[in-house]
């Protein structure tokens, strides 16, 4: 019962502030004068008629009441205004169109910097004040204090034009299970997984350390167990409590981290919408991406409070 109320507050909360964010958003954005970027043989008065059409000119009160409408009733976004590839499409279906390589690339980067980092957090841990220990915590400090775009340009330097072992950029298409297809998201996925490695390392040997150094692994040692089943029954059970979550919260966190990456390595996803649309002026694709990133920045909070209370029984979220 604690946990349903918990989940509702919460819930409660996620949409109220998504609201007051969205709301904020659309109120800026429209408070921007509407710019349209036509090209040669383009007729703006056309473009322009058919904003005045969905009442793009409107006050902003009624602007957001229709489209809020639009939204709910008709599942309608908007349509491309500035982008010329997209000019008149819808943007949901854009967007449900990039949302692909933008998932793939992160869900492989996370395959690949879970089972990494948590290993060198246990070995660091395992190996404190040690040289390897030192090794570890050092690289650590080094990778997490660099961004990740400047690992994209490296990877793309080293691997791709030197070595020439990967594309220098994503293919297109949308054959994205295709083992070429795979070859030209790697770079992006190893510059991204830098980053994510460091932090689970650095998470994971802080967590076991405490464990290890706690009373009851005394107390596991007194019975008679050995170092290693200590280790493996007790330790390593209680550190991975706060790290399961963690791996939610990066995973959300790459995903709204890789708007540049997916730039740099031209990988058709949102990312690269998302900045293209800034740059363009073009509104609705705007707000629906608003709307994305900020809607998974919201839920994975939830998600990784609530994973909490099923991890450990002991913890229940709400109770007093």
């Amino acid at each position: 019962m604690y946990m349903f109320k918990y989940i509702l507050k919460r819930l409660g909360l996620m949409i109220m502030t998504f609201s007051i964010i969205m709301i904020m958003c659309f109120v800026l954005i429209k408070l921007l004068p509407i710019v349209i970027d036509v090209k040669i043989g383009e007729d703006a008065n056309i473009i322009r008629n058919q904003l005045i059409a969905r009442g793009y000119y409107d006050p902003i009160p009624v602007q957001f009441f229709n489209y809020m409408k639009r939204i709910v009733l008709d599942g309608d976004w908007g349509i491309g205004v500035n982008l010329a590839e997209y000019r008149n499409m819808p943007v949901w279906d854009v967007f449900v169109k990039k949302l692909p390589p933008t998932v793939l690339i992160n869900v492989y980067s996370s395959l690949i910097a879970v089972p990494i980092g948590i290993a060198l957090g246990i070995f660091a841990a395992l190996k404190k004040n040690k040289w390897q220990d030192h090794a570890i915590s050092t690289s650590v400090m080094i990778f997490i204090s660099v961004p990740s775009f400047v690992y994209a340009f490296l990877v793309q330097y080293l691997l791709c034009f030197k070595l020439q072992l990967f594309p220098t950029t994503m293919y297109g298409g949308y054959d994205y299970f295709a083992w070429s297809m795979f070859l030209s998201m790697l770079p992006s996925v190893i510059s991204l997984s830098f980053g994510s490695v460091t932090r689970y390392a650095r998470f994971t040997r802080a967590e076991l350390t405490e464990v290890l150094t706690s009373e009851f692994m005394l107390l596991a040692r007194t019975k008679g167990l050995t170092k290693k089943q200590a280790t493996t029954r007790h330790a390593l059970r209680n550190a991975m409590v706060p790290i399961f979550p963690m791996i939610i919260g990066e995973f959300i966190s790459v995903l709204g981290g890789s708007l540049v990456i997916e730039k740099i390595f031209s990988v058709p996803g949102v990312g690269g919408l998302y900045l293209s649309a800034i740059n363009s002026s073009d509104y609705d694709f705007f707000m629906l991406l608003s709307a994305f990133y900020t809607f998974i920045g919201l839920a994975a909070s939830i998600l990784i409070d609530i994973s909490y209370g099923f991890i450990d029984p002991r913890i229940r979220m709400g109770a007093k």
